[in-house]
């Protein structure tokens, strides 16, 4: 039962996760086994330490001057800035920058190579 992390078991274990997996997410999961681990180890820690203590001075918050009101912008140009169409298909696209695009073209309708 002691012969189980013999290095070639790991050398077929490595082979078969990569087959599994692919090249291209076992980084990703390298990454995220490893913040998993972290975060654990600092629960762990923390388990052991005593809750800071809250802070005995009360802060008050400040209202904040009111600001000017902006020139409004028209709401046709709000509008289009939400999401861009494209102009083979007709399917909207969510646009979270807010970039003008004229000739938009989703994937789905672009050519193969």
């Amino acid at each position: 039962m002691g012969d189980l992390l013999q290095p070639w078991h790991l050398i077929v274990l490595g082979i078969l996760a990569f087959l599994l997996f692919g090249a291209r997410r076992l980084p990703e999961l390298g990454k995220g086994l490893g913040e998993g681990l972290k975060g654990f180890k600092e629960g762990l820690k923390g388990l052991g330490d005593a809750p800071p203590a809250a802070p005995s001075v009360q802060q008050t918050q400040i209202p904040a001057p009111p600001v000017a009101a902006a020139p409004a912008a028209p709401a046709a140009q709000s509008g289009e800035m939400s999401f861009i169409v494209c102009t083979r298909c007709g399917n909207r696209f969510d646009n979270p920058y807010g970039f003008k695009v004229d000739n938009y073209v989703c994937k789905s309708c672009q050519p193969r190579a």
